[in-house]
């Protein structure tokens, strides 16, 4: 902590950049539906504000956000706006983690998961903007997953998958998310409720391998999904932890199980859904599984490394809000 070196001198205080040197750059996904003029919104909001013209990217089918955040942070901007859904935040977070600038949320997906955990109103465009130019900063975790034991690690911010959840991830119709929104992904699940559990060894903090016959191994960072139900109950984006569910349910009526567990929020003792927190994990299948991360479904595969780098992502929230996913008071 930062202590007065000499008293006898004028105290030194910490002062903000002029509002009129400050810049924002709007990331948009265009293929995202919406009855909003994104673009109108944030310039307006801006320069209502002092701030500079905004910057605006857009995502392509080659680039969904990686590139222009990079292009972003070259232009030295004060806050990067991702305008689209999980898989847009997840791009521009991987590319903003470690910098310092802050990453602010325009939700237009159908999920807008890490959205919800923050207490952004999926609804309210111009309140998003709001609160991406001028609401509360906060430090959350960022978690780091090497598939198939690749070199280079993706990042995630709520929730990635092995097996069960990520199949429904590549199975939900994009048609039937534009008709129906989140909807879509019940139709798949139940379309991919048949199926036989994949042996998979599972390590938690470099710890014995354990060996289970699952469905699926998600890994959390917060914990609430659509509806309000909260899958891995007590999930921070700040504890610096990782929560890990396994879902492994048996006989025909075994989803019964797992379904009540999970609206019982992980209490009892059914092995039907376990959990555990660590800050690494390594998850490996005896048979290639489909895999996500926040809803971006990366095809098949074997192996999931996962590490947490605490307080690695600045985020901006809406300011006087509560913040569920986040600790109050997080440890220093």
């Amino acid at each position: 902590m930062a202590s007065l070196q000499d008293t006898e001198s004028e105290p030194q205080v910490e002062t903000q950049p002029d509002a009129r040197t400050r810049r924002a750059a709007l990331i948009l996904n265009p293929v995202k539906p919406t009855e909003e003029d994104i673009r109108a919104i944030v310039t307006e909001l801006s320069l209502e504000q002092g701030w500079q013209e905004p910057l605006f990217l857009e995502t392509s089918k080659d680039d969904p956000g990686h590139g222009q955040t990079q292009e972003a942070l070259k232009a030295g901007v004060d806050v990067v706006i991702a305008a689209g859904g999980d898989g847009t935040v997840r791009c521009v977070a991987e590319e903003l983690a470690g910098t310092g600038t802050a990453l602010g949320l325009l939700p237009l997906g159908t999920g807008n998961l890490l959205a919800r955990n923050l207490d952004i109103d999926v609804d309210d465009p111009r309140g998003a903007v709001e609160a991406a130019l001028g609401g509360t900063e906060r430090l959350i975790d960022v978690v780091h997953v090497n598939v198939d034991r690749a070199q280079d690690a993706h990042v995630f911010l709520v929730m990635a998958g092995l097996g069960f959840d990520a199949s429904v991830m590549a199975d939900t119709r994009d048609d039937l998310k534009d008709k129906v929104g989140w909807l879509a992904y019940v139709d798949a699940g139940i379309r991919n409720l048949p199926g036989k559990p994949a042996k998979v060894h599972l390590s938690i903090d470099g710890g014995k391998r354990v060996t289970r016959r699952l469905r699926s191994v998600m890994g959390g960072n917060c914990g609430k999904i659509m509806g309000g139900l909260e899958i891995f109950p007590g999930a921070r984006l700040n504890d610096g932890l990782l929560d890990i569910m396994t879902i492994a349910p048996s006989g025909k009526l075994g989803w019964f199980a797992v379904v009540a567990k999970l609206l019982a929020r992980g209490k009892g003792k059914d092995p039907s859904v376990e959990y555990y927190q660590c800050k690494t994990a390594e998850v490996e299948s005896d048979t290639p599984l489909e895999i996500e991360l926040d809803g971006d479904a990366l095809g098949e595969g074997t192996h999931m490394a996962f590490r947490v780098e605490p307080n690695s992502l600045k985020v901006r929230m809406p300011y006087g809000r509560k913040d569920p996913a986040i600790l109050t008071d997080p440890e220093p």
